[in-house]
């Protein structure tokens, strides 16, 4: 019989085969204390690593255009981030395709914390109903951080638009004979659902525009290109503020504090309408538990500064801070709720 001896992360394991050899005995030792000693550097290799973290820059992708929420809370957060690790945060926006792009770029990233994910509702909760093949699963391929924001979407219109409430913008859709074009941040965006919702409730038909993120579509909304939109209010709030875009309503349960005149759609007959977004922080699977509980300490850190949720607060974004394991539960949740609507609007996916 023959003793074949391999290390690997799991130790030393030994293969017995049909001969042995009188030194088996001699050699063993050896080998054993060899591989035990590759599996302390390696470890030890790993463990001066985690806790050096992070010792160079950081990126925080993020999948849409600059100018839309998620790009907007990135670059909140990556400020504080970067003083207080000691390191610099550069936001690198990747958008395209219904933000698959950005995202599958940190899935396939080095699990090593250096690669972030700033992810919204959009690509991780509405993709995976709309297309049948993604480069990526959200539930999979990702480390949960924390949620750090959510922002209720407020439907807006062009200001040339003859209507001021969600029940006039409905009975004008119907009475068209042409239908009004709304845009989204993209086909499988959490904005083009809240519209598919909106017309399931309303009983219409509107043509849908994608875009490649709210900051691609706010220049034809501003232009009247295209005539209305769900938008967060992070990215809307300067328009409306400057009479740009016109609210009708708001797309939560309750009126927001930054729109307080401006009722819900549930207010308006739309019973339990609420559409919105969230952003977090998310890494790729498998970086180290280490990491992931130092960047949720700085998160957590950076969202109770005064500045911070001043400026989320100003945007109408709720800042929140939940833990790695609460983000994954909401994530989870939201894939069923959202699911419900892709199959009550007969959306096939890609």
């Amino acid at each position: 019989m023959t003793i074949s001896l391999r290390c690997n992360r799991f130790g030393l394991v030994v293969v017995l085969m049909n001969r042995v050899s009188i030194a088996a005995s001699a050699v063993i030792p050896r080998l054993a204390g060899g591989c035990l000693a590759a599996l302390l550097l390696g470890n030890s290799v790993h463990a001066q690593e985690t806790a050096a973290y992070p010792n160079k820059l950081v990126r925080i992708i993020v999948p849409a255009a600059a100018g839309g929420g998620a790009d907007i809370v990135a670059r909140i957060f990556a400020p504080p981030l970067g003083k207080n690790l000691g390191q610099t945060f550069v936001v690198d926006n990747r958008p395209g395709a219904a933000n698959i792009i950005g995202t599958e770029i940190v899935a396939k990233s080095p699990a090593d914390g250096y690669t972030l994910l700033l992810g919204t509702t959009g690509p991780l909760a509405n993709n995976p109903l709309l297309y049948s093949k993604l480069p990526y699963d959200s539930l999979k391929d990702f480390a949960p951080v924390s949620n750090v924001a959510n922002s209720a979407f407020v439907l807006v219109v062009h200001p040339t638009l003859p209507v001021n409430s969600a029940a006039q913008l409905i009975a004008l859709a119907k009475s068209r004979p042409e239908p009004l074009a709304y845009a989204s941040w993209g086909r499988g965006s959490s904005t083009h659902l809240a519209t598919e919702l909106l017309m399931l409730m309303g009983n219409i038909k509107l043509v849908h525009v994608p875009y490649k993120g709210s900051g691609n579509a706010m220049p034809d909304m501003l232009s009247g290109q295209v005539q209305l939109a769900f938008d967060s209010l992070l990215s809307a709030t300067p328009q409306m503020q400057a009479g740009r875009l016109r609210p009708l309503g708001v797309a939560a349960l309750k009126r927001v504090a930054l729109l307080p005149a401006v009722p819900t759609l549930a207010e308006q007959g739309f019973e339990g309408f609420e559409a919105g977004s969230w952003y977090g922080f998310l890494a790729p699977a498998k970086t180290p538990r280490e990491i992931v509980v130092r960047l949720h300490a700085e998160i957590m850190k950076a969202i109770n500064l005064p500045e911070v949720r001043e400026r989320l607060a100003s945007l109408g974004a709720e800042p929140l801070g939940n833990s790695a394991e609460e983000f994954s539960v909401q994530l989870r949740s939201d894939l069923e709720r959202w699911g419900k609507v892709v199959k009550a609007a007969g959306i096939q996916p890609e």
